[in-house]
């Protein structure tokens, strides 16, 4: 059997002069209402191009098909994210580990909600056009930036900031998604932010005092048995 040839995703050409640029971002924008209007199911480059106001022409000089335009927003939003997540992590260098946690968590909570409904329609198309390359290549900016952040805290860390890093992460990613899945994030938001605060706040304590903590019950046993 012939091998079939995957469509392509990634754009065809990059904008380079302001009207291109706005273009694209009303291209971007009506995929994104679309998509919460419609569904993946239904939607057309051809919808979207009448929404964008703009020619199917057009669109396609940017987007080769649908599963680009997908692919596109979903990157949009992660960049948006991700773009959170360096700036707050500049602006904290050098701060007290709790003061770190707390605008850390909010400032990723606040960006991953801005708007809960169109994160939940992104998690629908993710596995349909490379999601999880995606949130990958995210994973290591945003984790990169949260390591150089925890290197400039005021109290040292006894643990490696990597590791510290990829713990925030799971959890910061981990609550955000329980929110979206639960249809309520709005509600649940302010509790869950402060929740998750305490939670941050209190495991960068323990690593940044390793040494003066208790041994677990198995490893204070093998100490003694040394």
């Amino acid at each position: 059997m012939p091998q079939r040839t995957r469509a392509p995703l990634e754009p065809r050409k990059t904008p380079v002069q302001a009207r291109s640029a706005a273009s694209v971002e009303a291209i971007l924008e009506a995929t994104v209402q679309v998509l919460l209007d419609v569904g993946k199911a239904r939607l057309t480059t051809t919808r979207v191009a009448a929404r964008a106001g703009v020619s199917v022409g057009t669109l396609y000089q940017y987007f080769p098909n649908k599963s680009a335009l997908l692919q596109a927003i979903l990157r949009r939003h992660f960049s948006e994210i991700l773009g959170a997540i360096e700036t707050v992590c500049e602006e904290q260098q050098g701060k007290p580990l709790t003061q770190m946690a707390t605008a850390l968590v909010t400032a990723f909570l606040e960006a991953k909600m801005r708007n809960a409904r169109t994160s939940v329609a992104l998690y629908a198309v993710s596995d349909d056009v490379d999601g999880a390359k995606i949130v990958q290549q995210m994973g290591i900016r945003s984790n990169k930036a949260i390591v150089e952040l925890l290197k400039s805290a005021r109290e040292p860390l006894t643990t490696d900031p990597r590791v510290v890093a990829s713990m925030l992460q799971g959890a910061m990613f981990g609550v955000s998604r329980r929110m979206l899945e639960s249809g309520s994030a709005e509600k649940q938001f302010e509790a869950l932010r402060q929740e998750l605060i305490v939670l941050a706040c209190a495991y960068l304590k323990a690593c940044s005092a390793r040494s003066a903590r208790p041994l677990p019950l198995h490893h204070a046993a093998i100490a003694v048995a040394g």
